[in-house]
């Protein structure tokens, strides 16, 4: 939708230091980070999220996306020890698990449009096995669109197997792969990579993967954990690494932030409020201007939270989910999956238009 279509708000703000930001906004104007951080420091979290809606509207009027997917976590076995995570096992631990090709294919629903493949850097399992994952739902399930792997998980192929970032890619190409999910990318700091994620890639390499796949018409979403030991000004940075990406690339099709989940490994004293969570969805929405989608994923944040983001810059509520893992391995508070009636409705209440989507974006239609 147009910026000329869109009724301007009267917003009269409580904090003054947001009516210089607003005024940048309202002219597409590309807010710096020193406006990020005052975003994240506001009080006046109303009019923050009325100048986010603004900006959602900008893109993509009352539309809010979902889609019909299901989550697939393959294996938790991991090489490395992400002091965030409760998911990861090693080998002989009793929650250790390996699913198989066959067992995976029949949880995908007929009506699946999306299937979603991520899970831990598993030492053993060859890359043939993941090739055979993807060819065979791309044979028994021809209308899935397969979003696989994270960059992480693409680096420890290459590594592991001895092939380029390119071999690989390839070589998923050809069984069906359509894009890239946006995963562990966590923070990037490196202050903070070396308390919680000292194993796993950099933010240089993380970028460098995404960047190389968007220059093969690959499609892919970008994350941020948040609510652990980050700094607001961490957020900051993070976001405006991943805007410079986009100016340079053009691929990312979505932003989600997700919600650190405290499970047994409890690297702060409480989980971060709802409060933070829209704080986030609002101020993704007005500094990340180049990427389209900005997601309120109700797995992590809860699906009320998720539907007040709605009007808090989020144009997007993932999808139906069916089973995910990761989250649920923190105790996420949130229920396993909705359907297609229930997140209609809580995007309609939201007075928003519900928008069937697929994995990149393609194949809308309104409901």
């Amino acid at each position: 939708m147009a910026t000329s279509a869109l009724e301007i708000p009267d917003i009269r703000f409580r904090d003054a230091a947001l009516a210089p930001i607003w005024a940048k906004v309202q002219a597409g104007t590309r807010l710096d980070e020193a406006d990020g951080l005052a975003l994240f420091e506001t009080t006046d979290l109303l009019n923050l999220g009325r100048m986010a809606d603004f900006a959602a509207r900008r893109v993509s009027g009352d539309r809010v996306y979902y889609v019909l997917n299901l989550h697939v976590n393959p294996t938790n076995i991991c090489v490395l020890s992400c002091a965030f995570c409760d998911f990861a096992a090693k080998e002989g631990d009793d929650h250790a698990y390996v699913m198989s090709v066959e067992d995976i294919l029949a949880r995908i629903h007929p009506d699946v449009n999306e299937v979603h493949v991520v899970g831990g850097h598993h030492p053993d399992l060859p890359f043939e096995w993941y090739e055979d994952l993807l060819r065979t739902i791309q044979k028994e399930r021809p209308k899935v669109q397969v979003k696989a792997f994270t960059a992480p998980e693409i680096d420890f192929f290459a590594k592991r197997w001895k092939l380029s970032i390119d071999e690989v890619f390839d070589r998923l190409a050809v069984v069906g792969h359509v894009s890239l999910t946006g995963g562990g990318a966590e923070v990037f700091s490196e202050r903070v990579r070396r308390i919680l994620f000292r194993g796993k890639i950099p933010a240089e390499r993380w970028l460098e993967i995404h960047e190389m796949a968007h220059a093969r018409g690959l499609r892919s979403t970008a994350t941020m954990l948040y609510g652990h030991v980050e700094t607001l000004a961490e957020r900051v940075t993070h976001m405006a690494r991943l805007r410079e990406a986009q100016d340079r690339s053009g691929g990312f099709t979505c932003f989600i932030p997700l919600q650190y989940q405290l499970g047994r490994t409890q690297l702060v004293a409480r989980p971060v409020s709802p409060l933070d969570d829209l704080r986030v969805l609002a101020v993704s929405r007005l500094v990340l201007d180049n990427i389209p989608h900005i997601k309120a994923y109700w797995v992590m944040s809860g699906e009320a939270t998720a539907a007040i983001g709605l009007n808090f810059g989020a144009d997007d509520m993932d999808g139906t989910i069916g089973e995910e893992r990761i989250a649920h391995a923190a105790d996420a508070d949130s229920p396993l999956g909705i359907a297609r009636e229930h997140m209609e409705n809580l995007i309609r209440d939201a007075g928003k238009q519900p928008v069937e989507r697929d994995a990149v974006y393609g194949g809308m239609e309104a409901h």
